[in-house]
């Protein structure tokens, strides 16, 4: 670990009952630019002689020549041989005047056609496939969710409560979600997309769910895309990423929403003259009113040419919602704790990956993130690393920070495990599994045999971050029957003998729930198949655990498990994992989780849930 310090996140809606200003909005069909006539049979003129030389191409009093607008009845010019239009020119008046030909205002090119002339097809991505990871960068593969139905798979991730209480199963949800996969059967890939990026936003993924929205093209929005969309644009703070999409989306069907974007885009491009009107007019329509508006002017405001100032005051507001909180980032505005209370969790997640706000302020919301898999333990430590050496810091985030630099970097192992300690509340303390998460990396350079005492909150903490391996090299270290050993049995990846019955009656529960870490074990163990099988009915029975129940969800895993479709077994899992906390979810449901994630080749991430089973049990 290097001792230096990092740069901070680069990093940039809304979910339940959060309520942006978002149309539903359809695509209109394309119509031809070309003027009428203009493919119909035409004859060639004869060509006129060339002007002597040193002559005008023209006769002295000949007024200058004027193109007619090509109709049915008069052909379009023709070209010559030389590829030069030869135009007739028109008849004088007697006056040697030409008529005044009055101006015709162009019929408006329809965007989807002009797009056809902007991009070519080699630069067009289909909906096909849709996704911006693909499966050579950590992706699932194309074919994830196989021959499912579309609609299935989106009523799936529609009704799929979120945020989930396992970091590791948020984690591969996110990665099945951001996949370059196929789109299933039945459903359009705009909407797939954004189906997923919906899901994502409740996540309090932003950043990944503004990167599904933009892997589809835009002349390929849906309904459905723009308003998620919209959404995304919030969430990351970024009512810039609007722009592109305000011409389709007010051709579509302008609701309030985009008739504010409208404006501002207007002013961002610094065009106020045009965004003063549209503000007006969206006051007089009662478009939006209040904190609403003022947020809205507020960015026109920001735009070159602005001129205007624009104060916020939360006083009388009770909800925050995604437009709120979205313009109030791209516009540097604090909005107060109580508003962040009235919404969902994943809003914190937002403000942990917006780089518009504090860091001071950011980094509570940044452990919470980091529990829950939205930030990874090296962005944790990076945004501390920059909190170091920030005057704004307050002093407990400055000590932690100063903790953190001890714990990675002293060269006595003894300091380095008391700054440990410190980190996780004190010796006796059961650490935050967020400071768990930011001390990874530190716990995988201490000696085993100088910290055992600590052994189950030091593997717990490299198990957080993946450190298998690692965490595996401390087996002959750790008392057998405790939480580190429990954790290393479910989590090594070359693990070369099942475990008996005996085995797992000596494990004695650790801290928190034993009874229910026990069940967590045995169905962890039993779903990776490292249980002798005659021991898994006597332990399921013994236990309490009904391992054989069938119901509608175990009969779809298993059915996607056998189709080998790793992505609708990554939603089915996340919804087998809906619950407040890991003590409500069933040792039974975890079993069936494991054991389908390892059918399809998720060995990796099947260890990581079951260990996390016994770290947050």
């Amino acid at each position: 670990m290097r001792t230096s310090l990092k740069a901070t996140l680069a990093a940039a809606v809304a979910a339940g009952a959060l309520v942006a200003l978002a149309p539903a909005i359809g695509q209109d069909r394309p119509e031809s630019i070309l003027p009428p006539g203009f493919g119909d049979p035409t004859p060639t003129p004869a060509p006129r002689p060339a002007p002597p030389a040193g002559t005008s191409a023209r006769p002295s009093g000949t007024p200058q020549p004027t193109a007619p607008q090509p109709t049915a009845s008069q052909p379009a010019p023709a070209a010559s041989s030389s590829g030069a239009m030869i135009q007739p020119l028109p008849p004088t008046t007697p006056t040697g005047i030409a008529p005044v030909v009055p101006a015709t205002t162009p019929a408006p090119v329809d965007p989807a056609v002009l797009a056809q002339y902007e991009m070519p097809e080699s630069a067009r991505r289909s909906l096909t496939t849709v996704g911006p990871v693909a499966a050579r960068e950590g992706g699932l593969e194309t074919d994830a969710f196989g021959d499912a139905d579309g609609r299935y798979v989106e009523t799936l991730m529609r009704r799929l409560t979120a945020p989930l209480p396992s970091r590791w199963m948020s984690i591969l949800l996110r990665r099945a979600l951001v996949s370059r996969v196929d789109t299933p059967a039945r459903i359009n890939g705009a909407d797939f997309a954004a189906e997923r990026a919906w899901l994502l936003l409740r996540m309090g993924e932003s950043v990944a769910a503004r990167a599904v929205t933009q892997s589809v093209d835009t002349d390929n929005y849906t309904p459905k895309l723009y308003q998620v969309a919209m959404n995304t644009a919030l969430a990351t703070g970024d009512p810039a990423g609007f722009c592109p999409l305000v011409p389709g989306a007010m051709r579509l069907g302008p609701a309030r929403g985009w008739t504010m974007a409208q404006a501002m885009c207007a002013g961002l491009s610094g065009n106020p003259a045009q965004a003063t009107p549209l503000i007006a007019t969206a006051k007089r329509r009662n478009v939006a009113s209040g904190v609403d508006m003022l947020l809205a002017q507020k960015v026109v405001g920001a735009g070159a040419q602005g001129r205007q100032a624009v104060t916020i005051e939360w006083d009388g507001v009770d909800q925050l919602t995604a437009w709120r909180f979205g313009l109030a980032m791209a516009t540097g505005v604090a909005v107060p704790d109580a508003l962040y209370a009235s919404a969902g969790p994943q809003v914190r997640y937002w403000q942990a990956l917006s780089p518009s706000v504090p860091l001071a302020a950011r980094l509570a919301p940044a452990e919470s993130a980091a529990g829950q898999g939205v930030l990874s333990s090296a962005a944790l430590v990076d945004l501390y690393a920059a909190a170091a050496t920030d005057d704004d810091t307050q002093g407990v985030a400055s000590a932690a920070a100063d903790d953190l630099r001890t714990a990675y970097a002293d060269r006595n192992p003894e300091t380095r495990l008391t700054a440990l300690r410190a980190l996780w509340g004190g010796a006796k303390a059961r650490p935050a599994y967020a400071r768990l998460v930011l001390t990874a990396r530190a716990a995988a350079r201490m000696n085993p045999a100088l910290a055992k005492a600590e052994a189950d909150h030091l593997v717990a903490s490299m198990l957080s971050a993946g450190l298998d391996r690692t965490a595996a090299s401390w087996l002959g270290s750790v008392p057998a029957g405790g939480d580190a050993w429990a954790m290393i049995m479910l989590s090594d990846p070359d693990a070369y003998r099942r475990l008996s019955y005996a085995d797992l009656a000596s494990y004695s529960g650790g801290e928190g729930d034993s009874a229910l870490k026990q069940r967590m074990l045995f169905a962890g163990l039993a779903g990776m198949g490292r249980l002798n099988t005659g021991d898994i009915e006597r332990a399921a029975q013994s236990l309490g655990v009904r391992i054989g129940a069938d119901n509608a969800w175990t009969r779809a895993l298993d059915r996607a498990a056998r189709s080998g479709q790793s992505g609708t077994v990554v939603v089915l899992a996340a919804i087998g994992m809906q619950a407040a906390g890991w003590k409500d979810i069933p040792p039974e449901a975890l079993y069936r989780i494991v054991g389908a994630l390892r059918a399809v080749g998720l060995d990796g991430e099947a260890r990581m849930i079951a260990a996390e089973a016994i770290a947050r049990a």
